[in-house]
């Protein structure tokens, strides 16, 4: 890494290796990190593991997210601590450790993006790059306060970055502030290829039910100031029209680890390494999911996105929590921190499974800890979404 301390323990101990930025240009002045499992031209990418560390190549060339940064004029500080294979929504891995989550001491950061989540609330640096497959951008911004958005599926290029489930990888970044995220996404994004306002909130009743009454109320402010920007929010069922909630997480679950099987089970088998709790739990899982399973998970999923495609249309939001509740505590035993998380993606899963744009807003505090406030808009219309998350957030 550049930096000369790293208090939140959230970059890879990697020998310093300069990048070339451009002076000037839109991101100028800004600084950036980048989570390991990006191309970045110097340095190798260790994907979270050891063992595919040793193996691995330095990279030429920077990954085209990379070098749309540095053309920008924004300065490269390091490579961030990402779980192992991306394969995690906690941020903990047992071979370089936990960063530390300063918005919310004690308690973990998220993953996989836990390194670039952590760098950037910490201030150590402007804004940093992660990826999203199961909410892996999404998760970390509302457990850390920031801002974090899961772009419509394919809207960013992702060559030069390790793939973990093809059908479901995003990249997307985190800021603290509004108007730092506005400027990166005019780089990352440019425009839509609408000009739409968005007119209509729903407020999906069968997600916000998954919250406990406490988490609930931390949320009444957050939603009476965003419906103010609307007429009014009408109430909806969103998923039950298609299936139940558990059924849409299953079959993510089964598509998501299909995919991850078939990217990785052959290094999986030949290689051996040594994963981490939980990671290796979810790889066996992966490895047992029959392509019988994932045809009909995966017609479910196409079923559902239709349903999210028409309920849309071209000028609706969706308001619903990010994630069930504030960041769990990093000493949660591990059966409890893995109930969590199966909750937090039954939320996290609407936006994967049907390919929209999400952005989590820190606009939602429990207790003093953070807790992210989400919008959903119709595909493509990412800059958009981006564009109203400033003006909830009081910015013009």
């Amino acid at each position: 890494m550049l930096l000369s301390h790293d208090p939140a323990g959230a970059f890879m101990a990697y020998d310093p290796v300069p990048v070339p930025h451009e002076t000037g240009g839109h991101l100028a002045g800004l600084t950036f990190a980048v989570k390991d499992l990006y191309d970045v031209a110097g340095y190798r990418s260790g994907w979270g593991s050891p063992t595919r560390l040793e193996e691995a190549p330095v990279a030429s060339r920077s990954a085209p997210i990379v070098e749309s940064c540095l053309v920008a004029g924004a300065r490269f500080m390091g490579k961030t601590i990402t779980d192992e294979f991306a394969f995690s929504l906690n941020g903990q891995n047992a071979h370089y450790g936990t960063p530390i989550n300063v918005r919310a001491p004690g308690r973990i950061p998220g993953g996989s993006s836990s390194g670039s989540a952590a760098a950037v609330a910490a201030g150590l640096v402007d804004f940093a790059i992660g990826t999203d497959t199961g909410g892996s951008v999404r998760a970390p911004a509302s457990y850390c306060g920031l801002y974090g958005l899961r772009p419509t599926h394919g809207r960013l290029p992702l060559e030069g970055c390790m793939p973990l489930a093809p059908l479901y990888d995003t990249a997307g970044w985190f800021a603290r502030d509004i108007a730092v995220y506005s400027r990166v996404a005019d780089v990352l994004l440019g425009a839509d290829a609408a000009d739409v306002e968005f007119t209509r909130l729903y407020y999906p009743e069968d997600l916000w039910g998954l919250l406990d009454p406490s988490v609930l109320q931390a949320f009444e402010p957050a939603l009476r100031f965003t419906a103010q920007k609307f007429r009014s929010p009408e109430p909806i069922r969103l998923i039950e029209p298609v299936c139940d909630i558990g059924m849409l997480f299953r079959a993510f679950r089964r598509t998501q680890g299909h995919e991850i099987w078939s990217v990785h089970g052959d290094w999986m088998m030949r290689r051996k390494p040594d994963l981490g709790p939980g990671v290796k739990e979810r790889f066996a899982f992966a490895s047992e999911v029959t392509d019988a399973q994932n045809a009909e998970a995966d017609g479910l999923r196409a079923r559902f996105r239709d349903h999210i495609n028409e309920t849309l249309g071209a000028d609706a939001v969706l308001v619903l929590p990010t994630v069930p509740d504030v960041a769990p505590l990093t000493a949660m035993p591990i059966r409890a921190l893995e109930a969590f998380r199966n909750k937090a993606l039954t939320l996290l899963c609407v936006s994967g499974m049907s390919g929209v744009p999400q952005i989590s807003l820190p606009l939602v505090e429990k207790d003093g800890l953070p807790i992210g406030l989400s919008l959903i808009a119709p595909a493509g219309l990412d800059r958009a979404l981006v564009s109203l998350a400033a003006r909830v957030c009081g910015v013009p």
